[in-house]
């Protein structure tokens, strides 16, 4: 598994709400730490660039503050032949008002559920 399939698998595990995958998958997180995150309702992934070790993506997720987004450049690394993640440097991107919903309504996101 490349780090580009193990980020779409680590996001399909968090729209599961499956801790044991991600501490799994993870070099530095427990299942307990994982259980304590914020209820999030996850909308849609794109994964903007995958190079060598580094996946940069973008994920969308509704709260009871409305829709937001989590931009992340997330660092694998190898262990044991497996590669994990191990961090991210989170950059501080917001929902464009004319970038179509992530909710999939197919409108606008400012004709949808901006708030």
């Amino acid at each position: 598994m490349s780090p580009k399939e193990l980020m779409i698998s680590r996001y399909e595990a968090f729209v599961k709400k499956d801790w044991n995958y991600l501490a799994k998958t993870a070099t530095n997180q427990s299942v307990e730490e994982l259980e304590l995150m914020p209820e999030l309702e996850w909308l849609k992934l794109d994964v903007l660039n995958a190079v060598g070790s580094q996946v940069e993506f973008k994920a969308y997720y509704r709260d009871k503050d409305g829709v937001g987004l989590l931009h992340e450049k997330s660092n694998f690394v190898q262990e044991d032949g497996v590669w994990k993640y191990k961090d991210g440097e989170l950059y501080p991107t917001k929902v464009q008002r004319n970038e179509s919903c992530p909710c999939g309504s197919g409108k606008k996101f400012k004709k949808c559920c901006i708030k």
